[in-house]
Order: structure tokens, then C-alpha cells, then sequence
């Protein structure tokens, strides 16, 4: 019985990853999980986690949700039987008792929430299977800055939990900063780095500017608006409205998609909470945020030798560490930097971190070096050409090497003239770039 369950998840896992979000076949769908023991094969556990891991790195969920957003006005009411419009009505007044956002029925709203439980299911499954990693790091942030911990829904809307998404007017990351906003927030954000996609340093940005917009409007619908079109397009909105301060008042004259982004908020934060009820079914994480731990790193390495070094997937290591751009852990006199890993990792980097170390010096080792390198000015001084001398003459006299004697110079021949002045650099060996 085990192994033909066993056979079974497996096949709803190829599923899934074959079709994307295709409906899985009812009598699929209908496995107990419940039923699900510690006793089944290792091998059937880990292509379920394989299974998982592939679908954290698929990049299609920002998409679907740009897409609902700028869709959400929809005049013919979207039909699910299994959701009547009275059981929703008193779910959301439940809710708007819960939070501090203004939750209340509309028709926009029952047609986004319909339309993601008809259509959108495997899109859903996604996404709650990524906030059991990324949910704990944002409300230990809200917590910390006394924000309502219903905000993580945020970064559901902005980014479909999609940590190294990128818009295409430049907001990047779980949050959606775009690079001013990024740096104005002290975020890093260079060649190398960009804590945009940093899950942690992020949140706090994200954390600091929805403070801060609150502080503005003093009201959470108008300052959600205010993150997604900035801060002026709502006073304009505002001073349209004549006084109105209400956001459903006052969407008409907001932006497009604005108008479609707290209703999309709202809409998500409903589906998250009721997803029981619905019979949603994400994927069992592979690990929690909280398994995670980070380590300071040395010197400049990729992620190809740690992957080697300490037996760590590729993908792996790019999910959990999203703000690398390169794919490269850079050297920096001023600030180490971290690497996260899984904690039943850790002890893998501590047994292996000077091997991670030594293949970093071989790969430095061979690579091509400028013909300058080693060239210290401070040893600098200037020989005059006596009688009898030639350019490997004093090559020689110095240690040093007839090429280097030229380009120090910029000679394009070894013609020396008595009572030249040439600058030698003693002891200094110049690689050629033809190495």
C-alpha cells in the first residue's frame, strides 16, 4: 500500500511540474496526505523535495499576478458554486474584524477572490508553498516595527513571492523597490549586489517606508496605494475626490493598476487565510527560514565552488542567497559578507571552509592577470643609461625582466641612449598578458 501511495505522489509531483497550472485529475488530488509516514523510502521523499525545489525557481508567478491586477473589473459576476456570495460576505467581516485594513464586500472583490479559485489554483499552491519560507522572515520585521503582520500579503501582490523578479520599469526583488527608492532606503546596490532581492534586508526597507507612509495618510488602504503608484499620485486622487478619503471612493481616479492593487491585496490576504477551506494544496517545504543560518564569508568566491566544496545544490544556493547578481560572493575591505545556508549544512562549510577557501585561490591563481600586477610605485627610481649598458644589461643588474623595463617606459624598441632616463621597479616581476 505504501509504495502505490509512494507511486502516486510521485506522479502528482511530475504533474504538476509537467503542466504547470493545469488541473491535476480529481481522483489525483484526492490523496489522504494525512496518510503520509515517516516510514516511505528516502528516494520517493527526496524527488517530492526535487519536485518542490524546482517549482521555488520558476519565475512565471509575477506574471499571473501583474495580470489580475490590471484585470480586476470585471462587470459580469465570475461563477464558483463553491463559494457563496453570502459564506464570503461573512468571511470578510470576520476578517475586517481581524485587521486594520477597511475589508468589506464589493463585487471587484468577490471577482478577484472567484476568479484565483476557479482558474488559478496551481498559481495559489505556488505561492503558499513559498510563504512557509518567506512568511516568518516578514512578520519577525512587522513585529519589530509595529506594523500589521497582514502586510506580508504585500509582497504577494508586488512579487508573487518571486525574490529576483524584476518589472519592466526596474522595481526589483520580493518587495518591487525601484533603484532610487532601493538606495534612498540604504540599500546596496552595485555590480555585485543588490539587497533589493535580499529577503531580509528588504523587509526592513520595505518595513521602514510603509512606517513612514502610514505616518502620511494615517490610513492602511491609502498608504498600500501610495507603495504601489507613490506618495503623490494618491494626494492627487485625494484632492480629486473633494474631501472623500476612502480608498473605494477615491479608486476612480487612481492609476490603472492601482486601482487594482488593493483589491488584489485584499483578495490574497483572503485565499491565504481561508485556504483550507478551499481545499488548497501546497507542496511540503523542504525547509523553513528558520532552519537557515548565515556565515561570514573570507574572500571572493562563487557559488560554484561552495556548491563544490560543502556538497550543496546550485539552485539551492541561489534561493537562498537572491542578492548575489553574479552568482558571485564578492571580497570587500569594509563589510564581509554573509552566505545562508541550510543549518544541517553548517557543519559541512565548518569541515570544508579552507578547501572552499584554497579552490578560490587556485581559480585567482589562473586567472589572467593585468601587466601591472605587482607594480609597486613605492620601490620606484630612475636609472641614467651609463656607457656599455643594454637593455638586458640592466634587466639583469635589477631582477627584473626586458618587457617590463619597456612598458614601465613605454619603449616600443631596446634602443638605449647614454644618459637615458629609465624608471625601474627592482624585484617587481610583470605578467605579460599573453599568459
Amino acid at each position: 500500500m505504501k509504495i502505490k501511495l509512494c507511486a502516486l505522489l510521485f506522479l502528482l509531483g511530475y504533474t504538476f511540474l509537467v503542466h504547470g497550472q493545469k488541473r491535476i485529475k480529481n481522483k489525483i488530488l484526492k490523496i489522504d496526505q494525512k496518510h503520509i509516514t515517516l516510514e516511505e523510502s528516502t528516494a520517493d521523499i527526496d524527488k517530492m523535495d526535487s519536485i518542490w525545489r524546482q517549482e521555488l525557481y520558476k519565475s512565471d508567478l509575477y506574471d499571473d499576478i501583474r495580470d489580475i491586477i490590471q484585470n480586476t473589473d470585471e462587470k459580469t459576476l465570475v461563477s464558483y458554486k463553491q463559494l457563496p456570495t453570502e459564506t464570503l460576505k461573512t468571511r470578510l467581516e470576520i476578517l475586517d474584524h481581524k485587521t486594520p485594513f477597511n475589508i468589506e464586500y464589493n463585487p471587484i472583490l468577490e471577482n478577484l477572490i472567484k476568479k484565483n479559485l476557479k482558474s488559478r489554483r496551481g498559481l495559489l499552491e505556488k505561492m503558499i508553498t513559498l510563504s512557509y519560507y518567506y512568511f516568518p522572515i516578514f512578520e519577525k520585521e512587522l513585529d519589530q516595527y509595529d506594523l500589521p503582520l497582514e502586510l506580508k500579503y504585500l509582497a504577494v501582490v508586488e512579487s508573487g513571492l518571486r525574490a529576483k523578479i524584476k518589472s519592466s520599469m526596474g522595481a526589483t526583488g520580493l518587495w518591487q523597490f525601484m533603484y532610487q527608492t532601493g538606495k534612498m532606503q540604504g540599500l546596496v546596490i552595485n555590480s555585485y549586489v543588490d539587497e533589493r532581492m535580499d529577503p531580509l534586508k528588504s523587509t526592513k526597507a520595505a518595513c521602514e517606508y510603509l512606517s513612514s507612509l502610514y505616518k502620511t495618510f494615517e490610513d492602511w488602504d491609502l498608504a498600500l496605494a501610495a507603495y504601489n503608484s507613490g506618495p503623490g499620485n494618491v494626494l492627487k486622487a485625494l484632492k480629486r475626490a473633494r474631501g472623500k478619503k476612502n480608498y473605494w471612493n477615491i479608486r476612480r481616479y487612481l492609476p490603472r493598476e492601482t486601482a487594482g492593487y488593493v483589491p488584489a491585496f485584499l483578495a490574497y490576504m483572503y485565499l491565504f487565510e481561508y485556504a483550507k477551506e478551499h481545499k488548497l494544496t501546497p507542496h511540503k517545504p523542504e525547509y523553513l527560514s528558520i532552519e537557515t543560518d548565515t556565515v561570514k564569508i573570507k574572500t571572493k568566491v562563487t557559488f560554484k565552488e561552495i556548491s563544490k566544496a560543502i556538497q550543496i545544490d546550485y539552485k539551492e544556493l541561489q534561493f537562498l542567497n537572491p542578492a548575489y547578481k553574479l552568482n558571485i560572493i564578492p571580497k570587500s575591505r569594509t563589510n564581509r559578507y554573509s552566505l545562508r545556508l541550510p543549518v544541517e549544512k553548517m557543519k559541512n562549510f565548518i569541515e570544508y571552509e579552507q578547501k572552499l577557501y584554497k579552490l578560490a585561490s587556485t581559480r585567482e591563481d589562473k586567472r589572467e592577470k593585468s601587466m601591472y600586477h605587482n607594480y609597486d610605485a613605492s620601490k620606484k627610481f630612475t636609472y641614467h643609461v651609463r656607457r656599455g649598458d643594454y637593455l638586458s644589461k640592466i634587466a639583469q643588474k635589477f631582477n627584473v625582466s626586458v618587457s617590463s623595463i619597456k612598458s614601465w617606459n613605454h619603449m616600443r624598441s631596446s634602443k638605449i641612449r647614454v644618459g637615458q632616463a629609465l624608471t625601474i621597479y627592482p624585484n617587481t616581476k610583470l605578467v605579460s598578458n599573453s599568459n
